[in-house]
């Protein structure tokens, strides 16, 4: 506002004045109110006493839900089943020993080893027999057979695939190909052919590698 006269200056001390007195006002007001609640809030604490706050116990309770395992041993297994897959084309036949008896044994292992196996210098502490299984089958057989064998720290197992008597052409299938997934795993330091009375030319003496 533009103060031309005294009689604006008047004006404006008067607004002044008013605006000044209405704060005035409302703050009384807001003092008293507050005062007001608190003589309420005195009253009630003095009419009922001391009080204190009771159980609460119909709360319903919401169990905790855990997140799904994740399965991460089946994912091991999985892993280790791509990992150990088995070729039916990898040529062994320049990797077995023929003396005696067919055997196999691999770099850095002493043929003492092998001896020792056939000699029976370890206990046979579980066998496979692949009899009956088709091939895909008896692989599979195989490849877990040995997995779960070198993880429960077994070393000597005996693995039967029989002497092909009962295929056509009296020809073994199978037998080959043992000799050929046995060397493609890496659990297995070597084989024997088992001796006449632990199944002879049907079967394999097999010692595994010690589990970490």
């Amino acid at each position: 506002m533009k103060i031309n006269s005294l009689q604006d200056l008047k004006k404006v001390q008067k607004k002044l004045a008013e605006a000044h007195q209405k704060a005035q006002a409302e703050a009384a007001a807001r003092l008293a109110a507050e005062r007001q609640r608190e003589a309420e809030a005195q009253l009630f604490s003095r009419a009922v006493g001391a009080v204190q706050r009771l159980p609460q116990h119909d709360l319903a309770s919401h169990p905790t839900i855990s997140p799904a395992p994740v399965a991460l041993q089946r994912q091991k297994d999985e892993e280790a089943v791509l990992r150990d897959a088995l070729s039916d084309d990898f040529d062994v036949s320049t990797l077995l020993d023929t003396d005696d008896a067919l055997s196999f044994r691999r770099p850095g292992i002493g043929v003492d080893v092998t001896q020792k196996l056939r000699k029976g210098g370890w206990s046979i502490q579980r066998e496979i027999d692949l009899h009956g299984l088709r091939t895909d089958e008896a692989r599979l057989a195989l490849s877990e057979f040995i997995r779960q064998s070198h993880r429960q720290g077994l070393r000597c197992l005996r693995v039967v695939h029989g002497k092909g008597l009962g295929s056509p052409g009296k020809t073994a299938v199978l037998k080959p190909k043992v000799h050929s997934w046995l060397i493609q795993k890496s659990q297995v330091m070597a084989f024997v052919q088992a001796k006449p009375a632990e199944g002879g030319a049907g079967a394999l003496l097999v010692l595994l590698s010690p589990s970490a």
